[in-house]
């Protein structure tokens, strides 16, 4: 498949570009009606989200580069380029939720609330700008035989694992099962967002074993070990706050009053 989408005048518009665009414009509208629907200030909100999505990108990016420096060090131009691929999801999470923390604090939000908002969104965000991967041929498996593995796709005359396919189905199902819990009043806040946490980072703990292009540390995938932190880290969370907190159903009322004392 050609990366390229189309071109006006010099101007080549990649298919990568046009499904992170589309990813960040669904999760925009579809996050804004929650925060709407919650009661919250939406000017605020869509301040800390462009702030999040700014830094969520560089983050992304300086996260790839750094893991890929030999090669960037000899080709700094390139560094800006991120429609030719190259932005590392650990990055973007890592850095758009310190964005998050500090505007939810600087706006007197609740910061798992609006976490908890996001995170459906986000997955299903993730699973649409998998596909710009299909498109920059990259982020693909080692080599299978096709007999064996009849969904391989082919890169340079090889047939490969498609795993950019495996994760973004793994990120769908994700979405409806967050989507799901986000809709039950059983569970309290912040779980929407810990189990987001949780179940991307297993499933891409699994999925990068098959890839061949996976950023480093010695003989050590960061992708698996970031992933393998955050799903201890997310899971020991969820205990503690599911033995703090009272589930949503249960607090509704304390939860309106502090909502109006905030405002």
């Amino acid at each position: 498949m050609d990366p390229i989408a189309f071109e006006i005048g010099p101007l080549a518009v990649r298919w990568y570009g046009l499904l992170i665009a589309a990813a960040f414009i669904i999760g925009l509208t579809m996050t804004g009606r929650s925060v709407k629907k919650a009661g919250l200030n939406e000017d605020h909100y869509y301040n800390i989200v462009m702030a999040m999505i700014l830094f969520a990108i560089l983050g992304a990016r300086l996260y790839y580069v750094l893991f890929n420096w030999s090669y960037y060090a000899a080709h700094m131009a390139e560094i800006p380029a991120i429609w030719h691929g190259g932005l590392a999801i650990h990055g973007g999470i890592l850095a758009g939720t310190a964005v998050l923390f500090l505007g939810a604090r600087h706006y007197r939000f609740r910061f798992w609330q609006l976490a908890d908002i996001i995170a459906p969104w986000m997955i299903l965000g993730q699973a649409i700008g998998r596909w710009g991967n299909f498109f920059n041929h990259e982020a693909y498996g080692y080599a299978v035989d096709k007999a064996k593995v009849p969904w391989a796709i082919n890169i340079n005359g090889q047939w490969h694992h498609p795993t950019f396919l495996y994760e973004s189905i793994w990120n769908v199902v994700g979405f409806g099962i967050l989507m799901a819990i986000s809709r039950s009043q059983r569970h309290r806040e912040g779980e929407v967002a810990l189990i987001y946490l949780m179940y991307y980072s297993a499933g891409r703990f699994v999925i990068e074993g098959f890839r061949t292009d996976s950023l480093m540390l010695g003989p050590l995938r960061m992708a698996q070990v970031i992933s393998l932190v955050i799903l201890v880290g997310a899971g020991t969370l969820l205990v503690i706050r599911r033995r703090r907190e009272k589930p949503l159903a249960a607090s509704t009322h304390e939860r309106k009053e502090k909502h109006e004392h905030e405002r």
